[in-house]
């Protein structure tokens, strides 16, 4: 069996259970696969699996097209009630402690930070809540690219920007393994929820190879080591997830687009 090329195009927080995942999948498949950290979403056409975020991994599909060159294999089910038991995920908007804002509303004129424009946690799903707010003409006095969830949290503690959208999942990572963040933060507001980034597969990888990868991922949470793993990435297990799955997103870019209303502001 060849070597599967494996991308992650998700937070750098995360890279342990990802490594993780696949020694495990390594083992179980009896095949080599190496793990690399994406740096450009084209990139994901030539891998054979991708741990990528649910904004560019509509991009990349076409429902009504088949095959499209990838497909979702599984997704992780966090912790937590709010997360309902299902493979979705929440942006926590966060400011400084010792700002005067005290709801999304109050944001208005106010500095904003992003990780990356095919971010649905970091722009997407505060694109689309623009929308429905009615503000496409210029909400924020600033907008600016961080290139990671970790370095705008950490830009929003240094008071160099007022607010930012968190991937909950991140931010919960993020504050756990550097506690003193958590005095300098706030959360005002929670957009989405969206369904969570799903590990992807290229379309022509073997059918037979593909279920086994969703099977022996969905049982990693049974076995001691995986169960220990997930808890460090506070995750309960991974569940099969399709195309169809990811159409909460497609409708917000789709929404988003139909008003011509597609970059912040």
């Amino acid at each position: 069996m060849r070597t599967l090329q494996v991308l992650t195009f998700l937070a750098p927080n995360m890279l342990p259970v990802y490594q993780f995942m696949m020694d495990m999948l390594s083992r179980r498949l009896g095949c080599e696969i190496v793990l690399t950290t994406g740096t450009d979403y084209h990139e994901v056409l030539d891998a054979d699996l991708a741990f990528i975020c649910g904004l560019p991994y509509v991009l990349h599909t076409h429902p009504h097209v088949e095959p499209s060159a990838i497909e979702a294999l599984v997704a992780p089910v966090l912790q937590g009630e709010r997360f309902q038991d299902r493979p979705i995920y929440f942006s926590d908007v966060i400011v400084h402690r010792d700002s005067p804002f005290r709801s999304f509303a109050d944001l208005r004129g106010a500095s904003w930070a992003y990780n990356e424009p095919l971010s649905q946690s970091g722009y997407g799903i505060t694109r689309y809540h623009l929308l429905k707010l009615g503000e496409v003409n210029g909400f924020f006095g600033a907008v600016i690219e961080t290139g990671f969830h970790q370095k705008a949290i950490r830009r929003v503690c240094r008071h160099e920007v007022d607010a930012s959208a968190i991937d909950a999942q991140v931010l919960a990572v993020e504050l756990r393994e550097h506690p003193q963040l958590a005095d300098q933060l706030r959360v005002i507001e929670t957009l989405g929820p969206s369904t969570i980034q799903p590990l992807a597969a290229a379309s022509r990888l073997p059918q037979s190879m593909k279920q086994d990868i969703r099977a022996i991922l969905s049982e990693i949470h049974r076995d001691p080591a995986g169960r220990e793993m997930l808890d460090r990435g506070f995750i309960d297990r991974f569940v099969p997830v399709t195309d169809a799955d990811y159409d909460d997103i497609r409708r917000m870019l789709d929404e988003c687009e139909r008003a011509g209303y597609m970059t912040l502001k």
